[in-house]
């Protein structure tokens, strides 16, 4: 044990050494699959999902369900003996995700309720406590090995569970009367970190959270940082890891920042943050992470479609939450929702993957992607939301030369012709896609 502990403090402080030296060159090589794959899903399951949202007659419950209730932690801890996902298939969940143009997935491990959705060794507080043989991530794992996806893991800093986590909650009944021992949870949590990358692993990401308690300092977080990094040198770490996040709108402001990407949760921001900031905002569906099985607010797939072009055209990636039941199935207005945006992506997939953000500051009628060619070119993808009655769009201030103009999914022929406004195109009355329509413009240059 004292030469493994010796063996480990050598690899953090290397690791540190060797994030202290990392060039934006360096970083940007590491972050280059993220920049490209603009689109990700996220899983929130846990035991959570047994109650599904309901408790007393409330019927406003997600996966905040044990702290939100306050329930004995002893009495929650039953809901694992019914946490049976009988209908979980692995290869479904990310066929589902595949086809929907997602190209990594982002699971919660473990919540702030601290159960794991793994077998760990180092408690039992997880996949150990329930009727279910099988480990999920395990077999997730193999399944995104099998699709080409990349798997990822959320896993929270913050547990209401463990007896150390230095803000024990009063009803936390399983805890022993002595003080909680942060540094001896600490050890736990980066425990459980080697367990999911070494037995689960390459993982593309690591998604803390948890981070906004006093017990979670900035140097705690740059500790976590390079501990993980020493494990994989090559996986990238959001921003809540550290304390630098304000908020909701998910960016680094002050001190405390620690971590590759920010984080922006249910919002998409007003614009982007310029070339080098890396940014995914995380949304639901419906109004919870976790299942509740009341909660049928669903946005629509136009929506959801939008806002996956939204984040592109402003130099970001979209994470789309889906909260599975405690069978293991995805609501069927999940399914319904991947399947629509799927066929969406068949045909406008080049305009999200590999995209940078759009060069204007405003458009009236929708957003922009680009991509620069080798041949000094560049490819503008017009988002058109609101289609013109009369066929007639015009691209404000745009000065280039067009070598072509098309409509993704459409034979119909633009027509173009350069104005002293800019680039006015001419298009069909009708819209080849009611979700959003796509003109590919090839202009010469950098616009």
């Amino acid at each position: 044990m004292t030469r493994w502990l010796c063996a480990m403090a050598s690899v953090v402080l290397c690791a540190t050494a060797v994030h202290a030296q990392e060039t934006p060159a360096q970083k940007a090589e590491r972050m280059a699959w993220f920049n490209n794959d603009r689109f990700g899903l996220f899983i929130h399951w846990g035991v959570y999902s047994v109650p599904a949202g309901e408790w007393q007659g409330k019927t406003n419950y997600g996966e905040w369900f044990l702290e939100e209730t306050k329930m004995p932690v002893s009495q929650y801890m039953q809901y694992a003996k019914e946490f049976n996902p009988v209908r979980f298939d692995a290869r479904q969940w990310v066929r589902m995700a595949k086809d929907a143009g997602m190209k990594y997935i982002v699971i919660t491990s473990k919540h702030h309720d601290g159960f794991g959705i793994f077998r760990s060794n180092l408690t039992d507080w997880c996949m150990k406590a329930t009727p279910f043989p099988r480990d999920p991530l395990a077999e997730l794992a193999a399944a995104c090995r099998v699709e080409g996806l990349r798997l990822c893991f959320y896993h929270s800093i913050m547990d209401w569970h463990h007896p150390d986590w230095e803000t024990r909650r009063a009803w936390n009944d399983t805890a022993p009367a002595t003080p909680p021992d942060m540094e001896r949870y600490i050890r736990f949590m980066k425990g459980q970190l080697k367990e999911l990358i070494t037995r689960y692993g390459p993982l593309g990401i690591l998604w803390f959270d948890g981070e906004w308690e006093k017990p979670w300092t900035v140097e705690r977080g740059r500790d976590l940082y390079n501990y993980v990094r020493s494990l994989q040198p090559d996986i990238i770490i959001n921003n809540r890891v550290g304390k630098g996040r304000a908020g909701m709108d998910g960016m680094d402001k002050g001190a405390g920042g620690v971590g590759d990407y920010g984080t922006p949760e249910q919002e998409i921001p007003a614009t982007g943050f310029g070339p080098g900031v890396y940014w995914e905002s995380c949304m639901t569906m419906n109004n919870h992470w976790g299942y509740n099985k009341h909660d049928q607010n669903w946005k629509s797939t136009r929506t959801l479609v939008r806002n996956l072009i939204d984040c592109a055209s402003k130099g970001g990636n979209y994470l789309l939450n889906v909260g599975p039941t405690s069978e293991g199935l995805f609501p069927e207005p999940s399914v319904q929702r991947l399947a629509e945006i799927g066929r969406w992506m068949k045909v406008h997939h080049e305009a999200i993957y590999g995209t940078s953000a759009s060069p204007f500051k405003h458009l009236p009628w929708g957003r922009c992607t680009q991509k620069a060619a080798p041949d000094s070119t560049t490819r503008l993808y017009l988002h058109v939301f609101d289609w013109p009655a009369d066929g007639n769009l015009l691209v404000p201030g745009l000065k280039n030369s067009v070598d072509s103009a098309a409509l993704l999914g459409s034979d119909a022929t633009v027509r173009f012709a350069q104005t002293p406004e800019g680039v006015a195109l001419t298009l069909p009355r009708v819209a080849p896609d009611a979700l959003s329509s796509t003109v590919l413009l090839k202009i010469q240059g950098k616009p």
